[in-house]
C-alpha cells in the first residue's frame, strides 16, 4: 500500500511513514524524511530549549540507571578497551600525555583521544569529534585508515 506526503507531495510505500494511532490508516500524513527534516529545523530554531530539556532529560533516575548498566556492560565485556581508556584518562590527567590538534583535519576543539590498538593504552591519536566517528565507522565496515591499524 503507498501514501501520498502532504509536505513532499511524494507517493511513498507506508513503511516510510511513522506509525500514528489517531489517523485513519495507522499512520502519519508526513514522510519519516519530512518529518526528520521538521524535528531538525524546530531544534535549530529553539536551541537554548532544548539544550535545557537535554539537561533535564540525561538527568533523569532511569536514564542515569540505563547509562549505568550500560558502563557496567560495556566493562564486563571489554575489559582491555576499560582499561585503556582508564589509563589514558590517567595520563592525560597526569600531564603525562597532552592533547594535539586532529590528526587528520588539525581542529583544536572538540577532541577526542582514539586508540588503534587497546594493548597500547598510552598510544591514541587525537581526533576532533567528527573525525572520530568518521574513523569509528570505517573501522565498523572493514575499513582501515592510514595511521589508525
Amino acid at each position: 500500500m503507498q501514501k501520498v506526503c502532504f509536505k513532499c507531495e511524494k507517493l511513498l510505500p507506508l513503511t516510510e511513514f511513522y506509525p500514528h494511532t489517531r489517523m485513519a490508516d495507522g499512520h502519519l500524513n508526513k514522510c519519516k524524511e519530512c518529518t526528520r527534516w521538521d524535528t531538525m529545523q524546530n531544534r535549530r530554531k529553539r536551541v537554548d530549549y532544548y539544550r535545557q530539556y537535554d539537561r533535564y532529560r540525561s538527568g533523569l533516575p532511569h536514564r542515569v540507571a540505563r547509562r549505568n548498566e550500560t558502563c557496567m556492560r560495556q566493562r564486563t565485556e571489554e575489559p582491555e578497551k576499560h582499561r585503556a581508556r582508564t589509563m589514558a584518562n590517567n595520563a592525560l590527567r597526569d600531564g603525562r600525555i597532552r592533547p594535539e590538534p586532529c590528526y587528520f583535519c588539525g581542529s583544536t576543539t572538540e577532541l577526542e583521544m582514539h586508540h588503534p590498538d587497546y594493548s597500547q593504552p598510552l598510544r591514541v591519536y587525537w581526533l576532533c569529534r567528527l573525525c572520530h566517528r568518521k574513523v569509528d565507522n570505517m573501522t565498523k565496515v572493514g575499513v582501515a585508515s592510514e595511521g589508525t591499524t
